[in-house]
């Protein structure tokens, strides 16, 4: 028997389908070298999709979005259904729910996460979210470093992007730069190199407040570290420091 929720995901999922285009397909193919599935609509047409949405069913709760979206999420044929699925609850998740959604998101991680973009749209939207009105949870992500599945691994260093310091109501969080080190150091001998591109993000925005700190990490694992891990973490590092690093 098809349920309400079941009748709100294929609604969403043929809105999809009307706006998209073999030349946004092509377009999106070109940042997956490993291969995705989409349906061919763009950052734009998901925006439009989820506003278009909530528009139309204005009465539907907190609960029932994330109902819809956890529904969305196990039927989704398209990478594209999966980031409007978050989309639903972007706006929900600062003053609704309570804090064992963290421990849902880590379950989307490693049962519906197919590609780098569904993992970081969800961190770097939905997730940032959630933590910014729960700043206690911010460190629990580093859990995620254990995970079997390697989507979640990478999550658990690009859940902390965006919190190395960052300003939430009227103090100022911090986030433990021991703890970013440790994660880094856990995951330097991952196999992925999607986890591997993850510690290149995460010690990259993290020069900004512990340069230092970041060289000596790099000078220190060098050998165990990919070439390109490297690179990505200096990228905003002064030119001739960068330079001086790479030639060891």
């Amino acid at each position: 028997m098809t349920t309400n929720y079941t009748k709100y995901a294929n609604t969403l999922k043929q809105h999809l389908i009307d706006l998209s285009t073999p030349g946004k397909a092509e377009a999106s193919r070109r940042y997956f070298p490993h291969g995705i599935v989409c349906v061919g609509a763009n950052a734009a047409d998901i925006k439009f999709v989820v506003k278009h949405f909530l528009e139309s069913y204005p009465k539907l709760t907190p609960e029932q979005l994330l109902a819809i979206t956890e529904t969305v999420l196990e039927r989704a044929e398209y990478s594209e259904e999966k980031m409007v699925a978050y989309g639903l609850i972007n706006k929900q998740v600062k003053k609704h729910y309570d804090d064992t959604l963290l421990q849902r998101f880590r379950y989307w991680l490693e049962n519906y996460a197919n590609n780098w973009a569904l993992v970081d749209d969800l961190c770097i939207k939905t997730l940032f979210n959630f933590l910014m009105a729960r700043p206690h949870l911010i460190e629990h992500t580093k859990d995620w470093a254990h995970s079997d599945v390697s989507w979640c691994r990478r999550a658990s260093n690009v859940a902390w992007v965006k919190f190395i310091k960052r300003k939430i109501g009227k103090t100022e969080y911090t986030l433990d730069k021991k703890l970013i080190f440790e994660n880094c150091t856990l995951l330097l001998s991952d196999q992925d190199e999607f986890v591997q591109k993850s510690i290149g993000w995460l010690l990259k925005v993290t020069t900004a407040e512990h340069e230092q700190d970041v060289l000596a990490f790099i000078e220190k694992n060098a050998k165990n570290m990919p070439r390109g891990t490297i690179r990505y973490a200096l990228e905003k590092v002064d030119p001739e420091v960068r330079l001086k690093v790479l030639r060891g």
